[in-house]
């Protein structure tokens, strides 16, 4: 009889999008559970996609004690019917119920990943808060990944936990498909009628960012710079792919009209696939303010995409500066716009084959999945 593990989420997408073909991989080895907050759709698509089970327990993302206390009952009542081997939670809140619960429970094994962190740039009560809910997951917690070397760094410098902390492999929750992600998907008349839809000229330099358009992922900073940029290059174009969250983070009044009017700013909103956008792309800008271990600079780097990227964790776990990419500061305007004016004018050039190779040599799919299952197999 196979051992059993669940693993946890706070929200069903997580599993699904963080942990594709991950859950099919363990389920050979493991009878693998997810659990995660409802959505029907989800969850069957999950289960009919990674061949496991799934069970639906709500969990907020916010912080809402009854919700959480309601959660955390559940879970701990779930994990004495089903008596796993294992129970390994990724995101905050269900990293922080489910090593409580299965604690309380009994559970031998208790894993979390922490795929990034939020208290660093945080202040006062908040910070204080976030960093006392991170202390008790670890100490409920028999062991701890985090994604990459920043994330490791930032729990031992605030003293979340004195446990040992162990990177899976070389970073990142569950490598790069490097089938999936290849230049070689979409041939030349793809790419061109691509350009033609979105009025791009065959001789334009395409800078393009994906991800949520809010003020964290450094959107203020990029609009201001490529305004600058291109009414010097009319030449430039920039791809934007995501949705604004005007709720939790907005971006400034002022970085929409610049997105809304620049005729050589192309927003596109949420797209389901990314490769093609990238493969008619010349670079990344990703001027995030903070990051666990960014799937989508893999993603690039896996197309052949040199990446301009700031100095925080994950990113620059990523990229070598000078060898995939650039390494800019922060919030620095002057650093990015320099960096894709000189990509722009070809001052400074990067092999496509070169930025993928260094993607493959060390973030393959492959190579993540086997090291986490030999993890799960070494303990007893």
């Amino acid at each position: 009889m196979k051992k059993k593990v669940i693993r946890t989420s706070t929200v069903p997408v997580s599993l699904s999008g963080l942990l594709e073909g991950q859950l099919k991989f363990l389920s050979q080895h493991y009878e693998v559970i997810g659990v995660s907050s409802s959505d029907e759709e989800i969850l069957k698509k999950l289960e009919s996609r990674e061949q496991i089970k799934t069970h639906a327990i709500d969990m907020s993302r916010q912080i809402s004690i009854l919700n959480d206390i309601k959660a955390l009952v559940k879970l701990y009542f779930y994990f004495r019917k089903e008596k796993p081997f294992i129970v390994h939670s990724i995101t905050p809140k269900a990293g922080l119920l489910s090593m409580i619960a299965a604690k309380l429970a009994g559970v031998p094994h208790r894993l979390h990943t922490f795929t990034g962190l939020i208290f660093p740039t945080r202040t006062g009560f908040g910070q204080k808060l976030l960093i006392t809910m991170d202390r008790l997951l670890c100490w409920c917690a028999t062991k701890i990944y985090p994604e990459g070397n920043g994330v490791k760094n930032d729990l031992q410098a605030f003293k979340i936990t004195s446990k040992p902390l162990k990177i899976i492999a070389n970073g990142n929750v569950n490598g790069i498909d490097l089938d999936y992600f290849s230049p070689d998907v979409f041939d030349a008349d793809t790419k061109t009628k691509l350009k033609e839809t979105l009025h791009i000229n065959e001789n334009d330099y395409v800078f393009i960012f994906v991800g949520r358009l809010v003020k964290d992922k450094g959107i203020n900073e990029l609009a201001n710079v490529f305004e600058k940029i291109s009414k010097v290059h009319p030449s430039a174009k920039l791809l934007l792919l995501g949705g604004y969250e005007n709720e939790l983070d907005p971006v400034l009044e002022s970085t929409k009209h610049i997105i809304e009017t620049n005729a050589n700013i192309i927003s596109t909103g949420w797209v389901d696939d990314v490769r093609p956008y990238f493969s008619i792309a010349n670079c990344l800008v990703f001027p995030s303010y903070r990051e666990g271990f960014p799937n989508v600079v893999l993603q690039a780097g896996a197309m052949g995409l040199p990446t301009i990227a700031t100095n925080i964790n994950g990113s620059n776990e990523i990229i070598t500066d000078g060898e995939n990419g650039f390494i800019i500061p922060v919030k620095n305007e002057d650093a990015l716009y320099e960096s894709m004016l000189k990509l722009y004018k070809k001052q400074d050039t990067f092999s496509g084959t070169k930025c993928r190779e260094l993607i493959a040599s060390r973030f393959k799919r492959k190579l993540v999945w086997e090291s986490l299952l030999k993890e799960y197999n070494s303990l007893s």
